[in-house]
């Protein structure tokens, strides 16, 4: 017996108004950790192949990327916030562009989500409360349990707000056409908004409003150093 065809959906191909951006059409490529860079958290040389394949989607989300050397926890996982950084992502946005693309670089921050040997050996994990997760990450050395983090300042969280700012502009300078903020998947803005992993009582813990706070005021600065319009955010 013959299955019937189906029929194309036609709306998938159209092009879309995104902000600022007009897409080709309505397929997004998810942002998928690939820990593929080198040099601790320097995108590989095979980047810009990587993603100029894949530029016959409409959008295209990178894989989540470091807001500052301090943000990392993951092996192998890429920056933005140096010059090393930055010249491999310039001739990624050109791969794309190059290919009909539109592409967003999604920014994060491991908050505790971090292990030692994964990371220079004078980092440490921060968080909103010193509360270990119950999380096994991959290291050069297996599998093991991260470490508990150091609660954050209010200098800490100053400097993690400004941190994304300042990603965000290194983002678009380097050609993307906007960010996606990753407040999602047990990362430092979901450890913030989750009570079990936020036990704070002063302006950043205890209501709804005041465990929001730093996702919000991280918005509102990326908004302002590169407009709303170049700004998305995943959220749980």
């Amino acid at each position: 017996m013959a299955v019937p065809a189906q029929p194309i959906p036609k709306r998938l191909f159209e092009p879309l108004e995104l902000g600022r951006c007009r897409l080709p059409n309505r397929i997004v490529m998810a942002p998928m950790t690939r820990c593929r860079s080198v040099d601790w958290h320097v995108p590989s040389d095979m980047s810009p192949e990587y993603y100029g394949q894949r530029a016959g989607a409409g959008l295209i989300i990178t894989e989540a990327t470091q807001t500052s050397e301090a943000a990392q926890g993951y092996w192998r996982t890429p920056s933005v916030h140096g010059e090393r950084h930055a010249a491999v992502w310039r001739a990624v946005a050109e791969a794309v562009h190059a290919r009909g693309g539109r592409i967003f670089m999604q920014l994060w921050h491991n908050g505790r989500i971090f292990h030692p040997d994964n990371v220079p050996p004078h980092l440490r994990p921060i968080g909103p409360s010193a509360v270990t997760a119950n999380v096994r990450l991959v290291t050069p050395n297996g599998l093991q349990q991260v470490a508990t983090p150091r609660e954050m300042t209010e200098e800490d969280i100053a400097t993690t707000i400004a941190d994304y700012a300042n990603a965000a502009r290194r983002a678009v300078d380097c050609g993307f056409e906007g960010i996606e903020i990753h407040g999602a998947n047990g990362y430092l803005f979901e450890q913030f908004l989750n009570r079990s992993s936020n036990q704070r009582t002063d302006r950043w813990g205890g209501s709804l409003e005041n465990r929001a706070r730093l996702l919000l005021e991280t918005t509102e600065a990326v908004s302002a150093a590169i407009g709303a319009d170049r700004v998305g955010v995943r959220i749980p």
